[in-house]
């Protein structure tokens, strides 16, 4: 069984230049001697081609905030002579949400802008789209759940004023033998798997198909561990949860880790935790147990019910559907047709009509924004600049309010006059780094030959992946069996517990910024050879394609005390949700302290409220 085919790609670094020394003595990092392609690698067809994750491009240009660039060499700034009664800075899901929610608000009667780093909308919701053997394949770069909504709900009037209709989540059929889920997340039952790495002795790896109901037996992990595992797997967690946002134990929850709580509700020891738990426990902040409010694992579904009853639905490229269906609802000529699920998430989004003057709303792409102050002293001042990087060159335009919908770890950086309460609230927010490394596979016949079709994995790269039948109405194949083809998703996660969480978030950000493509493929083909070689996996003939999305701040990464206070402070977000600064607006789901679109909206929502009387 071969590994692999020769890596061929210009992944390298300028070897001359590094061996010369010159490198040693420069400030810069392994990323900036790296080319574009070395760091990007494939990025696939359609809308989203060139806009997989962070690109080389854009990590560039938003490295000149960080690195205060044109504070210490200032450039020609062109005026546009452009003033908007907003601007919004972001366009994420929060960022459309609220370019949409203004425009409802003032009856498309006042003008906004919508400024975006990104070769296209939709922040972490976007997609990648393959070609494997004439079919057409989707798999989401990031943001990917979609949860019903409660009835009646705020959220659920959203969805429908944009065209979501949840009873269109239609999936392919399953045609094999084998059960397979809609997301790309892997669970347990019949069709799961443990795969066990080899140790020093033969090196083969050890599977264990449904592992629960086998009570673990065979796992070569310790009796110590494999105590723990099953008695929090078979023991009813008998401790108070939260009820509410806010109430007594939600506050207790916040006052100390999800590792200690996991100690104290299933007596897990935390070598236990750290080896077999994290970082899939605590994934959605991407970072070890050992430094997250316990509270964030409950948090989502606090803040937000959900009709459980249909268990969580996914677009065929996440919730690109639900950035794609808010832009429909605000210009509607960028998706030509009518206002369908099928005809959002298919047609080819027409970038001509994003920016066009004369309309209400306009929709800015590859533009990062690197300065943002008031006009004079803030409290009087009559608008904002926003100075933006487009193309190599700097752009002013004016907006009479701005909503901040963009990063939070930018904000200190790019707002030059907020004042020093914001500023250490900002500090306070932490970001961790993830890839979605989306794989696509001729067949998954490799994974039927085990009877599964999801996996876990505790040692390599990644962590799991599970076959996914996807929505209908993205036009794919009606059906799916093991002969078929389709993506595989990895979490790439960079926890590293045991130490701070500044320290865990810096040195996985420090990885996955000095790594090339070349190396994260290999290590990817070699992870997959080493689990499923023995079932006729062959990476040469079975892997058709691979598009890595870097995400530099992936995660927010709430640590305790951060959605309640602690030790008499206030909660990092408080004063951010609680006022604009002056003409100022913060709508960022961070401030929710869960990264979901669905605090995107209401985010968005509130902001645009604060700054819509203003003139």
């Amino acid at each position: 069984m071969s590994i692999d085919r020769t890596i061929t790609r210009r992944d390298f670094l300028n070897g001359t230049l590094l061996a010369s020394g010159v490198a040693l003595l420069s400030t810069a990092c392994p990323f900036e001697l790296m080319t574009a392609e070395a760091w990007n690698g494939p990025s696939g067809i359609g809308d989203y081609a060139d806009a997989n994750g962070n690109t080389h491009q854009v990590m560039t240009d938003g490295h000149t905030i960080r690195d205060h660039v044109f504070d210490r060499t200032p450039a020609a700034i062109q005026d546009t002579g452009e003033t908007y009664e907003c601007v919004i800075v972001g366009g994420g899901i929060s960022g459309l949400s609220a370019a949409l929610f203004y425009q409802r608000t003032t009856s498309k009667k006042k003008s906004c802008l919508l400024l975006e780093n990104h070769p296209i909308f939709g922040g972490e919701a976007k997609r990648n789209e393959f070609n494997v053997d004439g079919q057409h394949l989707i798999a989401s770069q990031g943001s990917a759940m979609w949860f019903q909504p409660m009835p009646g709900s705020f959220l659920q009037h959203f969805y429908d004023s944009v065209g979501i209709d949840p009873r269109q989540f239609q999936y392919q059929q399953n045609a094999g033998q084998i059960a397979t889920g809609v997301t790309p997340y892997a669970g347990d039952g019949s069709n799961f798997g443990f795969f066990f790495a080899g140790g020093t002795g033969s090196g083969e790896g050890t599977w264990l198909v449904d592992p629960w109901a086998k009570k673990l037996e065979g796992a070569p992990i310790s009796a110590q561990a494999k105590r723990e595992l099953l008695a929090m797997q078979s023991t009813p967690d008998l401790r108070p949860k939260p009820r509410r946002h806010g109430d007594a134990v939600a506050r207790q929850l916040d006052s100390i880790t999800l590792e200690d709580d996991l100690i104290a509700r299933h007596g897990l020891s935390r070598d236990t935790i750290r080896r077999y738990l994290s970082p899939v426990t605590g994934g959605g902040s991407g970072i070890g147990a050992d430094v997250l409010s316990a509270y964030s694992d409950y948090a989502p579904d606090l803040l937000f019910p959900w009709e459980k009853q249909q268990g969580p639905q996914m677009f065929p490229g996440g919730n690109t559907g639900v950035a794609r269906h808010i832009v429909k609802a605000l210009l509607p000529n960028a998706i030509p047709g009518p206002t369908n699920m099928a005809v959002i998430c298919q047609t080819r989004v027409n970038f001509a009509a994003l920016d066009q003057p004369h309309q209400p709303a306009r929709i800015r792409l590859r533009s990062t924004v690197i300065s943002i102050a008031h006009e004079g002293e803030a409290a009087s001042s009559p608008h904002v600049n926003i100075v933006y990087l487009r193309e190599g060159r700097l752009y002013r335009v004016r907006g009479k309010s701005v909503i901040l919908a963009n990063g939070s770890w930018t904000i200190n950086s790019i707002a030059r006059d907020l004042p020093t309460a914001y500023r250490h609230a900002y500090a306070q927010f932490f970001r961790a780094p993830c890839i979605i490394a989306n794989v696509a596979v001729r067949n998954w016949r490799f994974l039927a030959k085990l009877g599964i079709s999801q996996c876990q994995w505790f040692d390599g790269i990644g962590n799991y992946l599970a076959v996914r039948r996807v929505a209908i109405f993205g036009g794919g194949a009606p059906s799916l069996s093991p002969d078929s083809p389709t993506v595989l998703t990895l979490k790439i996660l960079f926890a590293n517990p045991g130490r701070s969480l500044p320290e865990q978030v810096n040195a996985g950000r420090f990885q996955m910024m000095t790594t090339p493509f070349s190396v994260y493929e290999k290590q990817i083909r070699e992870q997959f050879a080493a689990m499923f070689g023995k079932q006729g996996f062959e990476g040469r003939r079975d892997i058709a394609g691979m598009i890595l999305n870097r995400w530099g701040h992936a995660y927010l990464a709430p640590q305790p005390g951060f959605f309640f206070g602690r030790s008499g402070k206030p909660a990092p977000a408080e004063l951010m949700r609680r006022q604009p600064f002056a003409r100022i607006a913060f709508a960022n789901s961070d401030l929710s302290g869960i990264m979901d679109h669905r605090a995107s909206i209401t985010e968005a929502q509130r902001a645009v409220r604060q700054v819509a009387s203003l003139s």
